[in-house]
């Protein structure tokens, strides 16, 4: 995950909580997005981007039985470059800690979760893209179902992910569906270069997404920046305020 230029005092008007169009987005229920039997495939660039795109979805799938795999590409180790708290070192070890206990909190079953790690470098994956499609291919099997972040999102990682992983579906003869994740923190007047034809809305009850919220706050080294080294926090509150709205939004 990474930072947005938003003010941390408001909650201005942007895309995520003022488009005219979200009201009009069609719903699609979890059945069709995932036909019974097909597996479901979460590749997540950074450790946080599972719950931040999917959180709700996740759940969802998994109180209908689905077979889930979750691709974790980099370990986030470089999310606070010149901290001394957050060193990379220590980043390494502690943030794939956050996830586990953000999964946790989501009531995935971990003793069944098939959960592959990367290990790739963060901000450098559009340099290893070629490889990075001949990693996800390796997992994937036809008719897998695959959710990863948006092609177009605006941060490197996020697009060089979505890219490879539609190349890895392209050859396995998977499903792609594509989750903005930034793209909704833009500002209003930006709305045009969402792909709303592609939108649908997956409804959350309340108990998932209070779930999701809570799962959310397991990223303790995300939730607070470093402003002595210009390091600001990499979930801020208006990340966390739009974690709970009662869907989510997929590209289809």
């Amino acid at each position: 995950m990474r930072t947005v230029s938003i003010s941390e005092n408001s909650l201005p008007a942007q895309i995520w909580n003022s488009a005219p169009q979200l009201d009009n987005i069609p719903v699609i229920n979890t059945e069709t997005l995932v036909p019974a039997g097909a597996r479901a495939v979460l590749i997540a660039p950074h450790p946080g981007d599972e719950v931040v795109t999917c959180g709700g979805l996740l759940q969802l799938l998994c109180s209908l039985g689905h077979p889930l795999q979750l691709i974790s590409i980099t370990d986030g180790s470089a999310s606070h470059p010149g901290s001394r708290q957050w060193s990379e070192k220590r980043l390494s070890v502690f943030r794939p800690q956050e996830s586990v206990e953000a999964l946790r909190r989501l009531g995935l079953p971990m003793h069944s979760l098939k959960w592959i790690r990367g290990g790739f470098p963060d901000n450098a994956l559009a340099e290893s893209e070629s490889e990075l499609t001949q990693f996800i291919v390796r997992y994937l099997r036809p008719g897998d179902v695959l959710f990863t972040t948006w092609r177009e999102d605006g941060d490197v990682d996020h697009d060089a992910v979505g890219r490879a992983t539609a190349k890895a579906a392209a050859l396995i003869g998977a499903t792609l569906n594509e989750v903005p994740v930034w793209a909704w923190h833009w500002p209003l007047r930006d709305q045009g270069l969402i792909p709303w034809h592609r939108a649908r809305k997956v409804r959350l009850d309340t108990w998932t997404v209070a779930r999701k919220s809570h799962a959310t706050y397991a990223y303790a080294s995300q939730l607070d920046g470093e402003p002595a080294i210009g390091v600001a926090p990499l979930l801020p509150r208006v990340i966390l305020e739009r974690m709970r709205l009662p869907y989510e939004i997929v590209f289809v």
